[in-house]
């Protein structure tokens, strides 16, 4: 699965984001920095070519994620780490680093609170959550085939996980919760590029947690079939480009 998020998924989805990231973090003048969820490394190659000065550590909770990761950005010292339980000192760092990982956490206050806990005073997380999926118009195309698959049960992962956390005030409440102090908030609109709308339906059905969910419900090679009619029906057989919105954040630790 990281295999496939990397090769077809991170080049469209992913690194145009990661790029705006990679920006606003080395405008911080990082010493020491923490990336989470840092998957591929999509991010954290970014950061280390904005930041050459920045030690930068970057983790993931899944183990194939950090093995790929570390290949694709040898610069950074790569861990296996919870969000929830970070293996970390007290003040270990000055900034914190999540690209569209927050979404995942089980208990978010308690996770920023475990970030807050391993920042500096003064320290910042900087991090991006997807916006409301109708503004993703590669995703909105991907769950219009899948619900023509699966008319009865379609997977619902990306509406719900991925673009489950898309209101900027509760996540701005739950870091105030957690003792930061929310500096800047901006919705973000950018444009992705798939040469390949067929690739780009393999990527969402093999480098996603979509694919269980699509072995579990039926023929998989069918499945793709579909997919990729109806996302070509709504966006063209690529080259395409498309809207794409998130919400960035950038919090201080008291």
């Amino acid at each position: 699965m990281s295999a496939a998020y990397e090769r077809y998924l991170v080049p469209v989805v992913f690194r145009p984001f990661a790029e705006d990231l990679a920006v606003r973090a080395a405008t911080l003048r990082p010493e020491r920095v923490l990336e989470l969820a840092a998957g591929t490394g999509a991010l954290t190659s970014r950061l280390l070519a904005a930041a050459p000065s920045a030690e930068v550590t970057a983790t993931d909770l899944n183990e194939a994620m950090v093995a790929l990761g570390s290949d694709r950005a040898p610069g950074a010292m790569w861990r296996q780490a919870d969000a929830q339980r970070l293996p970390f000192p007290d003040g270990g760092f000055d900034l914190v680093v999540c690209q569209f990982g927050v979404m995942f956490f089980p208990d978010r206050v308690g996770a920023f609170t475990e970030i807050r806990r391993v920042l500096g005073p003064g320290g910042r997380f900087l991090f991006n959550t997807w916006g409301p999926f109708v503004e993703h118009a590669f995703e909105v195309a991907f769950q219009a085939g899948l619900e023509r698959a699966f008319p009865a049960d379609p997977p619902r992962f990306l509406p719900t996980v991925p673009h489950g956390y898309a209101d900027p005030a509760v996540v701005a409440a739950d870091l105030t919760a957690a003792g930061f102090t929310v500096e800047d908030e901006q919705k973000l609109t950018l444009q992705g590029e798939a040469a390949s709308i067929a690739d780009l339906a393999t990527g969402y059905l093999t480098g996603t947690p979509v694919r269980a969910a699509v072995e579990e419900r039926g023929d998989a090679p069918a499945v793709r079939a579909t997919v990729v009619e109806e996302m070509t029906t709504r966006l063209g057989p690529g080259p395409v480009t498309a809207p794409m919105t998130a919400y960035v954040f950038r919090a201080a630790a008291a």
